[in-house]
């Protein structure tokens, strides 16, 4: 996660292009959240309330409930004495995030000439691309490659964007994927990677 404000605000948006929620709510929350969904405003109770209804929504879609729905379970004949709460992802790692964007540095790196790779390799709800999308966005480079199909053995592998900042002379890529990506496979990789401009 690089910015997470934007990330985390772009889920809704995210969820809307993938038809987990409706028409209705998610032009409601737009209408009266105004795109900020995170960090409401907590006398904005109708944006609140909105946000509640979302993540009602949004709670079926998630793995755990459904690995831990007593039929589920039930039906995959799970031992209860065994096996606990299913857990997705464990977030009790001990280490302090304070880091809240990482755009600074990118924008540091630029000033000084480095190139970047950035890479958005999942299409969830996480990292949604569409926050990728837009911090790459804040940092003002110009499009010098549009965004287009990325293609491995003539199949589509995920899409491609090239930008040049104004202050260095080299591109920055940003690559999506449309699943997992294995970052060893650097063979099936675009061969922009292998761009001299890069």
């Amino acid at each position: 996660m690089t910015e997470r404000k934007i990330d985390d605000n772009h889920r809704i948006p995210y969820a809307h292009g993938m038809a987990l929620i409706s028409d209705e709510l998610y032009e409601s929350l737009k209408r009266i959240c105004k795109g900020e969904y995170t960090y409401v405003d907590p006398l904005n109770t109708k944006c609140l309330k909105l946000v509640e209804e979302y993540h009602k929504y949004y709670r079926y879609v998630l793995s755990t409930y459904w690995a831990n729905d007593k039929t589920v379970r039930k039906a995959l004949q799970i031992n209860e004495e065994s096996i606990g709460e299913w857990v997705r992802c464990k977030h009790d790692i001990p280490y302090t995030n304070d880091i809240i964007s990482n755009v600074p540095y990118h924008k540091n790196n630029s000033i000084n000439g480095y190139p970047s790779l950035i890479f958005s390799g999942d299409h969830d709800m996480v990292v949604p691309y569409l926050g990728t999308q837009a911090w790459i966005r804040s940092l003002n480079y110009s499009v010098t490659d549009d965004w287009r199909p990325w293609m491995i053995n003539d199949q589509i592998a995920g899409e491609v964007d090239i930008h040049q900042s104004t202050n260095q002379r080299k591109a920055s890529s940003c690559f999506k994927g449309g699943s997992m990506t294995n970052l060893s496979k650097i063979g099936e990789w675009p061969s922009r990677i292998k761009d001299k401009r890069l």
